[in-house]
């Protein structure tokens, strides 16, 4: 028993040791990219976002085109901001948190049950930029409508990336500047009269 616990106090220290140095060789700052280690622990407080009852759960609500439309439709308004329309994470927003916005396309994220994925959408992540969404303890089909949503992120097609644009929020000026050039196409040329 003594030597486990020399041993476990050993490798206390070191990954002390190693995070003191980390963080004295490259500083605090959120622009250096996450180590492997960082990226690992997020990816582990993602997964702790679910309890052992949410990782099994499945949603009772039965999936239809239509609710994916509207799931996609909430996912270019309320999600696309950190995790791009694609679910790529190649945002303002997304890139430069930290940890970064993941891919969610990719296999880190497509494995995961979906109760795990409804769950973090519900409770989000503690030390990311996750917020939890929703009310607690309550059934929210609109949150079981984006993992389904999330499924199909690696397979969307150009023409839904083109609808989820318009969809996008923008800001006064990105609206302003969008109505200059629609008035601007929409006008006659030089010297003619509609």
């Amino acid at each position: 028993m003594t030597r486990l616990l020399t041993a476990l106090f050993l490798i206390c220290g070191l990954a002390a040791g190693v995070l003191v140095f980390t963080v004295v060789r490259h500083g605090f700052s959120t622009r250096e990219p996450p180590s492997s280690i960082e990226s690992k622990i997020a990816r582990t407080l993602r997964r702790l976002a679910a309890t052992d009852s949410e990782r099994d759960a499945r949603s009772q609500t039965p999936m239809s085109p239509l609710l994916l439309t509207e799931a996609r439709a909430h996912w270019a308004d309320h999600c696309a901001g950190c995790h791009a329309n694609d679910g790529s994470g190649q945002t303002a927003l997304g890139s430069h948190l930290y940890p970064r916005a993941p891919d969610m396309r990719r296999s880190e994220t497509q494995k995961l049950s979906d109760g795990e994925l409804y769950a973090v959408i519900k409770n989000g992540v503690r030390l990311t930029g996750m917020p939890a969404w929703g009310e607690p303890g309550s059934a929210d089909p609109e949150s079981w409508a984006l993992v389904a949503f999330i499924r199909r992120l690696p397979t969307l097609s150009p023409e839904e990336l083109k609808a989820m644009e318009k969809l996008n929020p923008r800001t006064a000026q990105e609206r302003a500047e969008q109505q200059e050039e629609d008035e601007f196409l929409n006008s006659p040329p030089d010297g003619e009269h509609r």
